[in-house]
């Protein structure tokens, strides 16, 4: 019975530390993904004041008027009201934290264009640290679409600064405003965030008045006492900015839960030499008369008397022994729920897989619209609204496996028209499919992610870019009765060290967020084909990038 009580003990005890990490693991990995969703929102948000600063001062109207009227004129106050009306009207949409200025250089006029956060005394420690930018010639290359930290009265704040010729819009935010969401979320007791400047610097978060940031330390193999240590610490880049966050998740309660799994273990081996020494006086005080009743029994039985066991008071073999086979039970259910977990866990990623699109799109599709809105667009608008709806409709459609390769083909087209009203004659199209095809299925989606590679990567401003899909059967007898989909442009193809990965057939980095596409529609292709399709990368001579397709021929169902 000891054995078998020790035997459960260390059972329990490795379930209970594989437990622990794996919620360990899931938890940090959900503060992660929390945070990496309002980077993105952030990279975003930074993204478009940017370019919107950079256009206001190019093209707007209110702007060339202040410019070139006295300050104390009609024209300019009007101008100038109208300019606050407009920016004030952008930081309603990202929030109140943002901050607006204007600087006329000619007129020497500085002033907030939107609703100030500020305290006066920082807000003139800003103006002068931002007229003093004026006067450096390389502050373009520094701040143009890139937003970095000043310090000003001993406080961090994240600047984008626009120049154009003599006139300047510079877009602030606190560095305290910017941590603020990722600080209220639960990092644990000891858990903090903070941002870090590109040098190591901390400009927010508790470690701010330490100045510095300490040494990483390097990565080493994980070895147990990691499953006892619940630090952690994870740092994210943000992509339009000069700085990262740190965040150090810590909860204390998975020490606790460690240390006392120890202990009961240490108690447990006391209790073990303390009922072995019992033992050993139970063996000379009582086993020796029960011995004796045995051998007694024994004689009874050896003579044809029946021995009705189950009446007995000795009845611990017995009890071990149902203990045994309950736990046995217990274990194959365990093993059973474990293998159902695992099959829900491939369905949910497949199905992920199928339904993963990044909100960039819909979002520049929206502001599309509201561009063409402005300028009273309305043909166009109804044509770009329609086009979104479907596109989106196919996106949301049934979770069936495979789709038809026409329908998978006009919402390629859907993608490609939307994009050329935002890229106009930057790039055009041609498709290509036989007849003969016609019936054909394939997995949905997996046509746009390459398609939409090519627009994402091969789409420049200073030539046209050409896109072809071609559908058609291969001539090669060795690839059997399978259906050959092959996309290229004549852009500036795959870089040499990813195409060298995808040839090998090797993972690419997602550490980054980007070439999420190829690695989950390789992926939903094994899942759905095993080996039998095929994925081929290339560069062509002529230049532009090739990937062509070998997927069985489905039957229609």
């Amino acid at each position: 019975m000891l054995v078998i009580s020790f035997i459960a003990l260390v059972v329990d005890l490795a379930i209970s530390i594989a437990s622990i990490s794996i919620v360990k693991q899931q938890s940090t990995r959900y503060l992660q993904d929390t945070a990496e969703l309002y980077i993105n929102r952030i990279n975003y948000d930074f993204n478009y004041i940017s370019h919107f600063m950079g256009w206001a001062l190019a093209n707007d109207d209110n702007i060339k008027t202040m410019s070139n009227s006295p300050v104390e004129s009609i024209d300019f106050r009007e101008a100038n009201e109208k300019l606050r009306m407009r920016f004030a009207e952008l930081q309603r949409n990202y929030g109140q934290g943002y901050n607006f200025f204007f600087y006329l250089e000619n007129h020497n006029f500085f002033l907030n264009c939107a609703p100030m956060t500020l305290s006066y005394s920082d807000y003139l420690e800003v103006k002068r640290q931002i007229i003093s930018l004026t006067e450096n010639k390389g502050v373009y290359d520094k701040f143009y679409s890139k937003w970095t930290p000043i310090l000003a009265n001993g406080k961090y704040f994240i600047i984008s600064f626009v120049p154009y010729h003599d006139r300047y819009l510079v877009g602030l935010i606190s560095a305290n405003d910017l941590i603020a969401p990722l600080q209220q979320m639960n990092l644990g007791a000891d858990g903090y965030a903070s941002l870090v400047y590109k040098h190591g610097t901390i400009v927010s978060g508790p470690d701010y008045e330490k100045g510095q940031e300490p040494p990483l330390q390097e990565e080493s193999k994980p070895s147990f006492l990691d499953l006892i240590q619940s630090r952690t610490t994870v740092i994210s880049d943000f992509a339009n900015a000069s700085l990262s966050v740190k965040m150090v998740i810590k909860f204390g309660t998975f020490e606790k839960i460690m240390i006392a799994q120890l202990l009961i273990l240490v108690l447990f081996f006391l209790l073990i030499f303390t009922l072995s020494a019992v033992m050993i006086l139970f063996m000379r005080k009582v086993l020796s008369p029960i011995q004796s009743f045995s051998e007694n029994l024994g004689r009874i039985n050896a003579e044809g008397e029946p021995a009705d066991f189950e009446s007995s008071t000795i009845i611990e073999l017995e009890q071990a022994n149902g203990q045994f086979k309950q736990l046995v039970e217990q274990l194959k259910k365990f093993k059973i729920e474990m293998y159902e977990q695992e099959l829900e866990k491939q369905k949910i990623r497949l199905d992920y897989m199928k339904m993963q699109i990044k909100p960039h799109f819909f979002l520049n599709c929206l502001t599309s619209i509201y561009s063409m809105a402005q300028i009273q667009m309305y043909e166009e608008i109804e044509e770009m609204s329609m086009a979104t709806s479907k596109y989106f409709r196919y996106i949301f459609q049934s979770g069936e496996n495979f789709v038809r390769l026409e329908d998978e083909i006009e919402h390629v087209r859907i993608y490609l028209d939307i994009q050329k009203s935002r890229y106009r004659n930057a790039f055009s199209y041609h498709i290509e499919r036989p007849v003969s095809m016609e019936g054909l299925q394939i997995p949905p989606l997996v046509l746009q992610t390459f398609i939409e590679n090519s627009v994402k990567y091969a789409v420049s401003r200073d030539q046209e870019l050409q896109i072809r899909l071609s559908v058609f059967t291969p001539f090669n007898v060795e690839a059997g009765d399978k259906a050959c989909i092959r996309i290229t442009d004549t852009g500036p193809g795959f870089p040499p060290e990813i195409l060298e990965k995808l040839s090998r057939g090797d993972l690419l980095d997602q550490t980054d967020g980007h070439r999420i596409g190829i690695t989950n529609t390789q992926q939903r292709l094994e899942l759905l084909y095993g080996r039998q399709a095929e994925v081929h990368f290339s560069n062509m001579l002529s230049g532009g990038a090739c990937v062509t397709i070998l997927l069985p021929k489905v039957p229609q169902t």
